[in-house]
């Protein structure tokens, strides 16, 4: 039996937790280290809470580093005593500088959630869901210092059906790549598998994830709007203001819809007589059945049950300024 090739490895979100497990499981694999950012706050008490990556770690056994600055020359340090030979990165959040990406004897090799060159940079799955791709992926490639440009060792396909959310299309991935992991690092290491340029003239970018990007304007297709509820769940959510003849005025979360034709619809506006299911006008003729609501401050509730609270008043739906995002 070869020598396992010894991997460290970098990572943060959700899609890096199966992809660790594979690595940990496998015999041509040695983990020498695993690293993933410091914990941070979350939730209303702003209590510290560790990366995806450093709960799937806690629950193998394997600790996972908290590291502030990957650049750091103590970490870098770290990585040549440890004896790593490759450095893999999955959702890791950091850009990684030439010291680093320099040290490996096999390099450093990123698992992107794409098919590159398309979605370059850090949202490349909520991207494939709001732009209703009929398929995405994931791409191994060979590191440098350019945003997810270097050359491709080989890319795994993945079809979309039209009904993923952002958290179960993460697993997926995370899962593919998983799959594929021991072959492609253990070719990648025996030179083999030779990486391909990207061709820089197809490839699409997209950044960071804001608050105000999930504000729905209803004069866009319900087709659009329900991409919109799957690709920002859970953040930040697809969310409206509304307002009521009364003067009642708030803001809720498309949590779960449902996208039909509809003539004649008028943009935030219900539809239907019945009023037993919230239905909400869109553009193109179209409208959203909504299944999961989430008042601002409250809980997740059917469409029917936010019809029951209003006691029979009318609402309108509206398109909330980018400054009710900070709200």
């Amino acid at each position: 039996m070869s020598t396992p090739l010894k991997i460290a490895f970098l990572g943060s979100g959700p899609i890096a937790a199966p992809v660790l497990r594979a690595a940990a499981a496998s015999p041509e694999l040695e983990l020498c280290l695993t690293g993933t950012q410091p914990d941070q706050p979350a939730g209303r008490k702003r209590q510290l809470k560790p990366t995806p990556l450093a709960e799937a770690a806690a629950a193998l056994g394997i600790e996972a580093v908290r590291v502030p600055n990957v650049n750091d020359p103590a970490f870098l340090d770290r990585l040549r005593g440890a004896g790593v030979e490759m450095l893999v990165v999955v959702s890791f959040g950091q850009l990684l500088k030439e010291p680093i990406l320099a040290l490996p004897r096999c390099g450093c090799v990123n698992l992107h959630a794409s098919l590159l060159p398309r979605y370059r940079g850090a949202s490349p799955i909520v991207q494939a869901i709001l732009h209703r791709d009929a398929a995405t992926g994931v791409a191994f490639m060979r590191m440098e210092r350019g945003l997810d440009t270097g050359p491709v060792y080989r890319t795994f396909e993945f079809p979309l059906d039209g009904a993923e959310t952002a958290p179960a299309l993460e697993n997926a991935l995370g899962e593919l790549a998983a799959a594929h992991l021991a072959e492609t690092l253990a070719a990648i290491a025996a030179g083999t598998l030779p990486p391909l340029p990207q061709n820089d003239a197809e490839a699409t970018r997209c950044g960071k994830i804001r608050k105000a990007d999930g504000a729905i304007d209803w004069r866009r297709s319900a087709a659009e709007i329900d991409a919109m509820v799957r690709a920002y769940d859970p953040w930040p959510g697809a969310w409206s203001g509304y307002e009521t003849p009364k003067g009642g005025r708030g803001a809720v979360t498309l949590r779960a819809v449902r996208a039909v034709p509809c003539p004649g619809a008028v943009p935030g506006e219900p539809v239907g007589e019945a009023r037993k299911q919230l239905a909400i006008g869109c553009g193109e003729d179209s409208a959203l059945e909504v299944v999961e609501i989430q008042p601002a401050g409250g809980k997740r509730m059917t469409g029917s049950a936010f019809l029951n609270g209003l006691r029979g008043e009318s609402i309108r739906f509206v398109t909330l300024p980018p400054a009710a995002a900070e709200m």
